[in-house]
């Protein structure tokens, strides 16, 4: 405890220190001094009384402060201090507490003003050290969620292939196609699936009573490019580098990747297909049209071949292919093709999506749909209602 009295009058100081001294005597477990006592009444008395018995400590500091107390009033009313107090009383009272509560001798202080008392009592209760704060962790914004590309239920168009197939694998909500979670329940799985339980122009469809009409034909700009394979858990998923696109109604639409399905989504007058590849393609300003080409069994097809030998040894992972790729010798001579507005087949099943499906189908071999369907038996979303939309074809 510090009590410093450097800046009161003299006469202040003196009753402050005092008080002070009686205070910490007090709290400390000194008993309590009258100040009326009969030895403070008459101080000459106390000095000079007989000795009968050994003083003990209380006595001996009662009676030092008592004598301090005279001291100070003295000296407020002008008189002299006593001459009798050989010692100065506060150097007293200052090794009496030393004493009292086992502290360490503390020097005499240089100043009169101040009185320091240290305490060495192992009981005496310490404040616990503050404890330090955790240190905070910045965390960085995960690539998928950092990504503002759109996605088209399982394949993300315009994003990278691991951000596309880190989203099937992590924000897919665990769609499958068939049981719990198959395409009955896909509605019910997430909010923004809502749309494959109430849409009306959802794919796929069984393609009848086309209008046959003079269709533009699909300008095709494919050149080789460099590939990515991934197994996304939901099909086998291509990824292409840009530089690949189709125009068609004076539209230009950017290839994103393409992926397949067994057997084929779509059907021609009731009649499916071994499998179907479908390629993404995406506008600038979002909109999306997709190819569809299907795939019956025949001879071996060298792009699907291609694609096999870059299967990943797991899901999710992806396989760079040393080699480019020409999607052109993915498409059939005859070019002549069904269109139709329609949705993505997978979830969220957003409508809006320019479907144009080609009317030759290109062949594969037993063996690549074998290699395939170790893989997906089966990929495919069933057949949804046309509700009276308008289907053309071309002449």
């Amino acid at each position: 405890m510090l009590f410093d009295f450097h800046r009161c009058p003299a006469a202040v100081s003196r009753h402050l220190l005092t008080a002070a001294m009686v205070c910490s005597v007090m709290s400390l477990g000194a008993p309590v001094l009258a100040s009326t006592t009969k030895d403070d009444a008459t101080p000459a008395k106390a000095t000079t009384s007989k000795k009968t018995a050994k003083p003990t400590d209380e006595d001996l500091t009662a009676k030092t402060i008592s004598a301090a107390t005279a001291a100070a009033a003295a000296a407020d009313l002008g008189d002299p201090v006593p001459r009798a107090t050989a010692r100065d009383p506060m150097d007293i009272i200052r090794e009496r507490l030393a004493a009292r509560l086992g502290a360490a001798r503390v020097p005499a202080a240089t100043s009169g003003g101040s009185v320091k008392v240290v305490s060495n009592d192992p009981t005496e209760v310490k404040p616990a050290p503050r404890p330090k704060a955790a240190p905070t962790r910045v965390a960085a914004l995960s690539p998928g969620l950092a990504d503002p590309t759109m996605v088209l239920g399982a394949n993300a168009v315009g994003s990278s292939p691991r951000s596309a197939a880190n989203t099937r694998a992590a924000g897919s909500s665990h769609w499958s196609y068939e049981g719990e979670n198959g395409p009955a329940a896909w509605a019910q799985l997430k909010p923004e699936f809502a749309t494959c339980g109430s849409g009306s122009r959802q794919s796929p469809i069984d393609i009848r009573d086309g209008i046959k009409v003079e269709l533009d034909a699909v300008q095709f700009d494919y050149r080789a490019s460099g590939f990515r394979v991934v197994d996304n858990g939901h099909t086998v998923q291509v990824n292409v580098a840009a530089g690949n696109s189709i125009e068609v109604g004076g539209k230009r639409y950017e290839l994103v990747q393409f992926h397949f399905h067994r057997p084929s989504e779509e059907r021609i007058d009731g009649k499916p297909f071994d499998m179907v590849v479908h390629l993404v393609h995406k506008s600038v300003d979002g909109r999306v049209a997709m190819v569809a080409v299907l795939l019956d069994k025949g001879s071996a097809q060298p792009v699907v071949q291609m694609v096999w030998n870059n299967l990943p040894l797991e899901k999710g992972d992806e396989v760079a292919a040393r080699a480019p790729l020409d999607l052109n010798a993915l498409l059939p001579t005859d070019r002549r093709y069904y269109t139709y507005m329609g949705s993505l087949t997978e979830p969220p099943c957003s409508e809006g999506v320019l479907w144009m499906v080609m009317k030759t189908p290109v062949e594969v071999s037993p063996e690549q749909i074998a290699i395939f369907s170790r893989l997906y038996p089966m990929n495919a979303r069933p057949i949804q209602s046309a509700s009276g939309r308008m289907i053309k074809e071309s002449n």
